[in-house]
């Protein structure tokens, strides 16, 4: 009944940008918090920026300064601006949202399919 579509992803030589989007669709009430996590080869899921519905975000300290989180309420969509990428942020980059059925009010996580960042160095 919800869908999360990313997009964005891409090959990337290091120090370049790239632009993730996350759209998400379906029996929408409501969007709570939304953010952004990536996984690398071998490593777990890891978080990289938050946003809340009033703008309030939180970042890895990994990224912060590189990174900007950013939403559109309006449309449902969560972004994820990139800069001075580095090959350490190579992985699958997975959007995630709390949103709130509008048929049962019941509320749950989902999470996007991943769009793979690649940083060549």
């Amino acid at each position: 009944q919800v869908r999360l579509v990313e997009s964005g992803g891409g090959l990337v030589q290091a120090g370049g940008s790239l632009r993730l989007s996350c759209l998400a669709s379906g029996r929408i009430r409501s969007i709570n918090g939304m953010g952004w996590y990536r996984q690398a080869p071998g490593k777990q899921r890891e978080l990289v920026a938050t946003i809340t519905p009033d703008e309030t975000t939180n970042y890895a300290d990994s990224v912060k300064g590189r990174f900007t989180i950013s939403r559109d309420n309006a449309k449902n969509t969560v972004y994820l601006q990139m800069n001075s990428l580095k090959s350490e942020d190579t992985a699958v980059y997975y959007c995630n949202a709390a949103i709130v059925d509008r048929v049962t009010w019941s509320r749950n996580d989902y999470w996007g399919q991943g769009t793979q960042v690649t940083v060549s160095s």
